[in-house]
């Protein structure tokens, strides 16, 4: 079994004003992006290429969005354990959410 690509915890997911979960999980592994709740429930998922990420226009640095089947989800990156190095500086949630849509863009060998 490989080591996944990305994993964040504690990540708030959202669609549009609806909170979906407030301790989510994010991974990509496998060459899928996979949102699960707090429990590990599978909330959406889909083949990385089918993934686009980026950043909203207005918010704080520690959001992304992405967009799984047409549907959005914005990604709030600055809960705990989500910084693999165990630094958890008071950059550790924009840090997160750069190294999240860098992983989507070289997976899908998009620049940006």
């Amino acid at each position: 079994m490989t080591e996944p690509e990305f994993t964040a915890t504690g990540v708030r997911i959202g669609r549009r004003l609806r909170s979906l979960t407030r301790a989510g999980q994010v991974r990509i592994r496998g060459g899928r992006l996979e949102l699960l709740t707090s429990y590990g429930r599978e909330i959406d998922s889909a083949p990385i290429g089918e993934v686009r990420a980026g950043k909203p226009w207005f918010g704080s640095p520690d959001r992304a969005t992405a967009e799984v089947d047409g549907r959005r989800y914005l990604l709030r990156l600055g809960g705990q354990g989500d910084d693999q190095s165990g630094d958890m500086g008071g950059d550790a949630g924009p840090r997160a959410a750069r190294r999240f849509i860098e992983a989507v863009r070289k997976a899908t060998g998009r620049s940006g």
